[in-house]
């Protein structure tokens, strides 16, 4: 009983202190990272929301005690974004003589480390580094860019997952997916329903089956950098007054990919995926080749899920995605500079079928 009493005062003593900081306007720092938001609100599996905040404990212990808090300081977000035009350097102290180990690329994010003299240590995807806090984005600015450049996906947790074409259990199939399949996600809104893109329409699969991430474009490590930059030399490529020569073999994989996301589109929808990687490969912010482009991480979902390699293998590409494919390659653009698309969900942009460009 002694022991019991002495926690409780303990406790209280807790509480008093931190009540008392929190009038002073002095900041109580939270131990932890946190989600920055729902998921069905965009940017969220970003962080790590496993461990305890401390305001948290704080709060319940208080109402226990029927002690009440007048303010609370919110936790800062770990959400980072490059805030640049081509390539954002990352190095291994917090200096601009210290040793470069990456780069990030516009749209790229990752997790806040360590903040120091106008310096944030970040990490993205396997770049771990200092950056300056000059060229990139935080907080509300940092979310606002996530979510508009981001992707949320459904990964499917159980053997084989029914496709409906309605939020019920009791309308038709339009398809099935296999365990692993990885989908992008329409609309989250539904408390036991997700709206999906299935093959370029509007599918619904249970909420009780899939796994939900929030995907954003990660930076790459010199070594990286290097490994991507030797395999593009293979690949015999160049640039001519817009022309983009290539091996029949990137050919194919660009209309692989333009027949995983646009297979379903008219033709003009189909130029136009082919259009925004091209784009992507042309304005030095992204890799600078197609190969390069389609598997940049957090970018494709059909090439994060293996579909495009899947089409591309069984050599079965329709004949329309291989044309849209070419005149991509020959400079044709109609969605002007564009570099981003997604199904069409009420954002500005050039809406062309299903999708809307930006």
């Amino acid at each position: 009983m002694a022991r019991s009493r002495g926690i409780r005062i303990s406790l209280l003593s807790l509480l008093v202190f931190c009540w008392a900081t929190l009038e002073m306007g002095i900041t109580v720092q939270a131990g932890s990272n946190n989600y920055l938001d729902k998921l069905n609100d965009g940017v969220a599996a970003i962080l790590d929301p496993g461990a305890v905040n401390t305001a948290e404990v704080i709060e319940a212990t208080a109402r226990e005690l029927n002690l009440s808090l007048d303010s609370k300081e919110e936790e800062k977000s770990k959400l980072v974004m490059a805030n640049v035009k081509n390539a954002l350097n990352v190095r291994s102290e917090a200096s601009e003589d210290a040793e470069k180990i990456g780069k990030l690329y516009k749209d790229c994010g990752g997790t806040i480390l360590e903040q120091k003299d106008g310096w944030t240590k970040i990490q993205s995807g396997n770049v771990i580094g200092w950056a300056k806090d000059a060229y990139l984005l935080f907080d509300e600015d940092a979310k606002q860019l996530a979510n508009n450049v981001g992707m949320m996906t459904a990964s499917i947790d159980t053997e084989t997952l029914r496709v409906r074409t309605e939020p019920n259990a009791d309308s038709s199939t339009l398809g099935l997916l296999p365990k692993g399949e990885v989908v992008e996600v329409v609309d989250n809104s539904n408390d036991e329903w997700i709206c999906i893109d299935y093959e370029g329409a509007d599918g619904y699969v249970s909420k009780e089956f899939v796994t939900l991430d929030f995907v954003i474009d990660a930076g790459e490590t010199m070594e990286e950098i290097k490994a991507r930059e030797a395999a593009e030399r293979e690949a015999k490529r160049h640039v001519n007054y817009g022309e983009y020569t290539t091996d029949a073999d990137t050919t194919l994989l660009l209309a692989a990919l333009i027949q995983c996301e646009a297979g379903g589109e008219s033709y003009e929808g189909k130029v136009a995926v082919g259009a925004v990687v091209m784009n992507r490969v042309r304005s030095g912010a992204y890799p600078d080749s197609i190969h390069g482009v389609i598997y940049a991480s957090g970018q494709f979902t059909p090439a994060m899920n293996g579909k495009v390699n899947k089409v591309y293998e069984s050599g079965k590409i329709n004949q329309s995605c291989i044309q849209a494919a070419e005149d991509a390659l020959s400079g044709t653009s109609n969605v002007g500079d564009c570099t981003h698309f997604r199904r069409n969900n009420g954002r500005d942009g050039l809406v062309i079928g299903n999708h809307v460009f930006y």
